[in-house]
């Protein structure tokens, strides 16, 4: 059952912001309105400007740190940045991560590929820094889970290594816009209309095909893939995204994970002081990862493999 909060947050959502979304897209009116939307991270938790691999971010950093987590922010590829995503990513570091948020390139300025060249650099700047010997495991929400999702297809096809693990909140997977979930839920949706997709899916594309593997994860072969988490809300217009990914990820034998989760809006988990629902589900993606992070041997291989042989 969902809780009184969740109701009243998708309620309030739906009443006095969801209206605003119907006007014209304008990016650089909504990024003029980014520095409400930046919060302070939670009591005890250090937040350090950096850069990991050549990528502009935030390091957010607990007292003591067991692993580390690569969070790719959310934001339609067009908005959101570190400071947005400090109490998200930051309750994670409540779990024993210490937490990368790289300012990825958005679009229209940096189309597709640019936010995927951004998160490998970043990952692989993890890899040759980490205070964990394992590669860092990886999360986002919305167009950071599907960037999470590509991320994990751009290294798979280099080679590795991969992460232990993925946990991806509401994942936009399809820039197709195929789900029938974005027309059943449109009035359910809390944030959005559906409407306001497909412009902002051509910022993104940047004259791309829509089902580009790398930009459509949900059109890419699944297979070889680490543990994925995923989390939806059942009201969402994205939540066909997530339950298509999650069967064909579970057709390719990739190990999934999956929630859904009742009343709550989209991208929840950015409400922690306010929806208990999102301090459950980060709390269920750290456990999911960490569980997974204990499977992996050290060198990126799952415990019980043996190292790969070399040439004498």
């Amino acid at each position: 059952m969902a809780s009184f909060r969740a109701h009243l947050a998708a309620w309030l959502l739906r009443r006095f912001v969801k209206p605003r979304t119907r006007r014209p897209l304008d990016i650089s009116r909504m990024r003029s309105r980014e520095a409400w939307l930046e919060t302070a991270p939670p009591a005890g938790v250090r937040v350090r400007a950096a850069h990991v691999g050549g990528v502009e971010g935030e390091w957010l950093e607990p007292r003591d740190a067991r692993a580390d987590l690569l969070y790719l922010h959310g934001g339609a590829y067009v908005v959101g940045s570190p400071a947005t995503h400090r109490m998200l990513a930051g309750a994670f570091c409540s779990h024993g991560f210490r937490v990368f948020v790289p300012h990825y390139r958005r679009a229209p300025e940096h189309p597709f590929p640019a936010a995927l060249e951004d998160a490998e650099s970043a990952y692989r700047g993890l890899l040759g820094a980490g205070l964990d010997p394992r590669a860092p495991a990886i999360a986002g929400e919305s167009a950071g889970g599907g960037l999470a999702l590509s991320l994990l297809l751009r290294l798979r096809e280099a080679g590795g290594p991969l992460p232990p693990s993925a946990a991806l909140f509401s994942p936009w997977t399809d820039l197709a816009l195929s789900g029938r979930s974005i027309q059943a839920n449109d009035e359910a949706e809390a944030l959005f209309f559906k409407d306001n997709l497909p412009g902002i899916a051509r910022l993104y594309l940047g004259g791309a095909e829509p089902r580009t593997p790398l930009a459509s994860p949900l059109y890419a072969d699944l297979a070889g893939l680490p543990p994925l988490l995923i989390h939806v809300g059942e009201r969402e217009i994205l939540l066909d995204d997530a339950l298509r990914l999650a069967e064909r990820a579970r057709d390719a034998g990739v190990e999934v994970t999956l929630k859904r989760w009742p009343v709550v809006p989209h991208g929840w988990q950015l409400l922690q002081r306010i929806v208990p629902e999102a301090a459950q589900s980060v709390a269920e993606a750290a456990e999911f990862l960490r569980a997974a992070a204990g499977r992996r041997a050290p060198g990126g291989r799952p415990a019980g493999m043996p190292a790969p042989e070399t040439a004498e």
